[in-house]
């Protein structure tokens, strides 16, 4: 199982197979057909989301993040860690060297 320990600024990460994911008042939501619970990503888990759609750097991630939002890199390294490292461990999102499990 991931965690934030195990994730690191290198690594890639895109988005699983299997969920169906639906805007809702400016919030994401996702059905995972695989285990069959809802999730709320809320407005800027929407937005990781969605920048997730190809294998992206989680260094990256975070650089376009910080431009849209008014938060430090320190912090939003540390909570793009967390929320990703949560949805790997629900197996939503795939992570490692090339967007891919290790």
């Amino acid at each position: 199982m991931m965690n934030h320990e195990t994730i690191s600024l290198q690594d890639c990460v895109c988005q699983g197979k299997g969920n169906i994911v639906s805007d809702m008042g400016g919030e994401k939501v996702m059905l995972s057909v695989q285990n069959g619970k809802y999730y709320n990503l809320g407005e800027i888990g929407g937005k990781i989301w969605d920048s997730i759609e190809n294998p992206i750097s989680i260094g990256q991630l975070v650089s376009t993040l910080m431009k849209e939002y008014d938060v430090d890199q320190n912090e939003c390294e540390q909570h793009v860690i967390s929320f990703l490292a949560h949805m790997a461990g629900e197996g939503l999102v795939q992570v490692g060297a090339d967007g891919h499990r290790e």
